[in-house]
Formats: C-alpha cells, sequence, structure tokens
C-alpha cells in the first residue's frame, strides 16, 4: 500500500514540475496575417469594410472564417470578393491550446490572395442617348389607344337582344294590346275671398327732444 502512495506521489510530482518548466519557458503564439494582391496593382482595399491601403498589403487578423474583400480602382470594374481562410489543424479544438501556449516558438500563418481586375467599360454617350430614345418610343407606343373599328383584347361585348319570331304567312296579326290610363279629375278647392285693399296708415308724428 505504502509502495502505491509513494508511487504516486512521484508521479504527480513530476506533473507539477513539468507543468512549472512550462510555464517558465516562454509561450509562442500564432500570427495571422492576410496578404493581398491585385493585378494590376495599385488597387484600395477594404476588408469587411475597413480600409487596409492599396495592394499588394497585409493585415494581420484573429479569427477565420469568410473575409468580404473589396477593391476599387479608377478606370477598373470594383471587384467584391467573399474569400474564405480556413482553419488549419493545428488550430481545431483541442490542439489549438498546444500551438497557443505550449509550443515554445511563434507560429506565422500568412495567407495570400490575388485577384485580377477587368477594364471598365464605358458606354459612349450617343449610345446612352440612342436606348432612352427607344426606350421612350416603345413606352409611347404601348400608350397609345386602339384605333376605331377594333376591339381591344378582353373587352366586353355589348349584349344583343334575341330575335322576335314572324307569324307564319296568311295569319292574322296578333291584337294590339291597349293600355288604359285613367287621369284624375282637377283638384277643386273652396273659393278664397278677394284680399283687402291696401290702406297705409298713418300715425302721430315723431317729436325729437330739443338739442342741449
Amino acid at each position: 500500500m505504502s509502495h502505491c502512495v509513494s508511487n504516486c506521489r512521484g508521479f504527480v510530482r513530476a506533473v507539477l514540475v513539468l507543468l512549472a518548466a512550462t510555464m517558465l519557458l516562454p509561450a509562442g503564439c500564432v500570427r495571422r496575417r492576410l496578404n493581398v494582391r491585385s493585378n494590376p496593382p495599385g488597387a484600395m482595399v477594404f476588408v469587411d469594410n475597413q480600409q487596409i491601403g492599396t495592394t499588394p498589403c497585409s493585415v494581420d487578423f484573429i479569427y477565420y472564417g469568410t473575409r468580404e474583400i473589396r477593391l476599387v480602382k479608377p478606370g477598373y470594374e470594383t471587384l467584391t470578393i467573399n474569400q474564405p481562410i480556413p482553419t488549419p489543424w493545428y488550430q481545431i479544438p483541442p490542439l489549438d491550446f498546444v500551438s497557443e501556449n505550449l509550443v515554445p516558438t511563434n507560429i506565422l500563418d500568412h495567407r495570400t490572395v490575388c485577384f485580377d481586375m477587368q477594364p471598365q467599360v464605358i458606354v459612349p454617350t450617343e449610345q446612352l442617348l440612342d436606348r432612352a430614345e427607344q426606350l421612350r418610343q416603345e413606352t409611347v407606343q404601348g400608350a397609345e389607344l386602339p384605333a376605331s373599328g377594333t376591339i381591344a383584347p378582353g373587352a366586353m361585348l355589348p349584349a344583343v337582344p334575341p330575335p322576335v319570331p314572324l307569324p307564319p304567312t296568311g295569319a292574322a296579326p296578333p291584337p294590339a294590346v291597349v293600355s288604359e290610363t285613367t287621369v284624375p279629375p282637377p283638384f277643386t278647392g273652396p273659393a278664397l275671398p278677394p284680399p283687402a285693399p291696401f290702406v297705409p296708415q298713418q300715425g302721430p308724428p315723431i317729436v325729437s327732444p330739443p338739442l342741449r
């Protein structure tokens, strides 16, 4: 029993010594850097909407994944790329703990991407005006009303009454239907007496008080 206890104590001491030695050693780290190049060079570079410089240029990054890279250069088409940056094997958990803390030297993880830019196509002014005139004529032709005597697609036709059947030859015509309308007699009321003649009334004259 005592022998097993002594062996366990020796193992624990060895582990502690190893951990202490590891802590005393200079710990390394992984330095990640993205290098961007373009053909032709001199393009303004934006990584995740942050300007980092003109090609060729570099920028440090911390996390792996997909980065949005946008290149802008006068005379060339603006180029936008979703560039994936995969995780290396030594940065997959739990190996990342060893590469970040237990490896005594620095690990350099540099990624370089290069993009070809296309010249910008400049449309002449005359061609733009011709396109605008063509679009205007198509719009005017589409807005014109249909000519008289033609029926537009989808229009409703007026209803036509059914034909009246004619009587057979030699038969007597049907009797005409005469509608009788009763007209009421005119209204007569009691006679009104004639109006009395108008006689103007005269009152006493108006006397104003003397002025003071």
